[in-house]
């Protein structure tokens, strides 16, 4: 599990730089959750799961961070082991237009990906922004750094991705993303990210969530399924 706690590490040091840049217009939006997963595809099994978001909006900045886990074992044999993390800063050029930078990282054992390291600049635009509801769009070119299998391998990626949240009312809000990374000289190897999501409000710092996440790689390891579908609920603490 050492890869997971150096995103953990990542996560955290980016979050103590951030504390203190430009002027706060909100504080940190921070949550944490533990939950059970069912998967479908390189692996079917039960698992635990944990996660932990942070976002925080200045002036004409805007900072997330987050990063997951999951493990489980089956008749005492380890069956997963998968950890990933983001962080990425947008700056605002106008209300709606802005830049941003994007790190990604991920290490999934039952996929054989070892590492898979994403990095990405780009340009995003809100078509919608408002209080309870907000669409955007984003796309740039990326670099990809990864261990699949027994290959390492660097190539140049491009990225398109949409993101979507609706809040319902003070306890509920759902979202959804989707997100297309092709290699930009082999198109014939590309990933699509998609999730969707609903979270309710037990109490005042306690909500379940539920998300359906899927992941398609079109060129995987040796021996390894395309698709890999995971239908995880959770209970989650915001502080």
């Amino acid at each position: 599990m050492h890869s997971s706690k150096n995103l953990f590490y990542l996560m955290a040091a980016l979050s103590t730089a951030a504390a203190g840049y430009g002027q706060s217009t909100n504080k940190w939006e921070k949550s944490a959750a533990l939950g059970l997963t069912l998967t479908k595809g390189n692996s079917d099994t039960l698992l635990f799961t944990a996660d932990a978001l942070a976002k925080k909006k200045w002036t004409e900045d805007e900072l997330s961070l987050g990063a997951s886990i999951s493990y489980g074992e089956q008749s005492d044999v380890k069956n997963n082991e998968a950890a990933k993390g983001f962080a990425q800063w947008n700056h605002l050029f106008s209300d709606r237009f802005y830049g941003y930078g994007r790190i990604e990282a991920l290490h999934d054992a039952v996929a054989d990906v070892e590492y898979r390291v994403t990095l990405s600049p780009g340009v995003g635009y809100y078509f919608i922004k408002s209080d309870t509801m907000n669409l955007s769009a984003e796309a740039g070119p990326g670099v990809v750094f990864e261990k699949q299998g027994s290959a390492e391998k660097t190539y140049l990626t491009a990225r398109i991705a949409e993101k979507f949240d609706y809040k319902l009312n003070d306890r509920a809000r759902l979202w959804q993303m989707l997100e297309f990374l092709p290699q930009v000289d082999n198109l014939d190897n590309y990933i699509i990210n998609a999730e969707i999501g609903v979270e309710a409000g037990l109490t005042k710092k306690t909500s379940l969530r539920v998300v359906a996440q899927d992941t398609f790689d079109n060129q995987p390891a040796p021996g390894r399924k395309k698709n890999d579908v995971k239908l995880v609920s959770s209970v989650v603490v915001k502080f």
